[in-house]
């Protein structure tokens, strides 16, 4: 698959938390998992279908990597995944038309 540029991705609210969750550094499935909870204050609890269908999808468009970070008594089939250049430029592009829409909804409800 080739490299698409940041204006040809769509994010769906999984592959967005996710970019969101891998902005502080490289994390496995699981990690991801808890940091998306965390992030939503527990309203979005990713199940392992949906997860590993978006990092899928995320791998793909090339907007994340597979990473060969492993702990030191980590289990040898986790899998660390790191947000690239490209996936920056897209999250950046993303939560940007999300503020957009969330300043024009409170214009509209004020």
């Amino acid at each position: 698959m080739s490299i698409a540029s940041s204006e040809e991705v769509t994010l769906t609210e999984p592959m967005h938390l996710i970019l969101l969750s891998l902005l502080d550094g490289d994390r496995h499935g699981y990690a991801i998992m808890q940091d998306v909870e965390s992030i939503t204050n527990g309203d979005v609890r990713m199940g392992p279908g949906t997860l590993y269908g978006a990092i899928k999808r995320l791998l793909q468009a090339k907007l994340i990597v597979e990473t060969e970070q492993r702990g030191g008594n980590d289990d040898e089939r986790r899998r660390y995944y790191r947000i690239t250049v490209l996936g920056r430029r897209v999250l950046d592009r993303h939560t940007a038309k999300l503020q957009r829409l969330v300043s024009f909804a409170r214009r509209r409800t004020a």
